[in-house]
């Protein structure tokens, strides 16, 4: 199965959702990416991605990617330095085993949506929302080959 079609029109809806949900309340930015494989180390691919995908360029340096490579059964979860500098050293291995939890269940929509949920709320407590905010990334899930 294709990176494209992991996850039916509906389900990649409820996953933008999510996305726009987690960040009603916080001035920090969620992506999420799907590639049909990764080839080598996840965190080195999902880093890539994160700057592909500019999230290196936010001006308050607190995005947060989901990366998954559907065939390799891969994924990681990168935050950026203001948020990494915020959250305690397990924070992203903790959403990490949520999300597995779900998948071993073949839940991938759910695993990934909780595991945005529990992003933004780290999100909204270490950068609420400001008045003058604007969402500087897309909410729409992205894909590789």
């Amino acid at each position: 199965m294709s990176a494209k079609n992991f996850f039916s029109s509906d389900q990649q809806a409820a996953i933008k959702q999510s996305i726009a949900n987690a960040e009603l309340n916080t001035s920090g930015e969620i992506r999420v990416h799907i590639d049909d494989k990764c080839k080598g180390d996840v965190l080195d691919a999902a880093a890539n991605m994160f700057h592909e995908l500019k999230m290196d360029k936010t001006e308050l340096r607190n995005g947060v990617l989901f990366y998954l490579a559907v065939t390799d059964h891969k994924f990681a979860i990168l935050g950026d330095k203001e948020i990494n500098e915020k959250v305690p050293a397990d924070f992203w291995d903790h959403i990490k085993e949520v999300m597995l939890s779900h998948f071993k269940k073949q839940e991938f929509t759910e695993g990934l949506c909780k595991g945005i949920e529990m992003a933004g709320e780290k999100l909204k407590t270490n950068f609420p929302l400001l008045s003058n905010d604007t969402n500087e990334l897309t909410n729409d899930v992205s894909f590789g080959k």
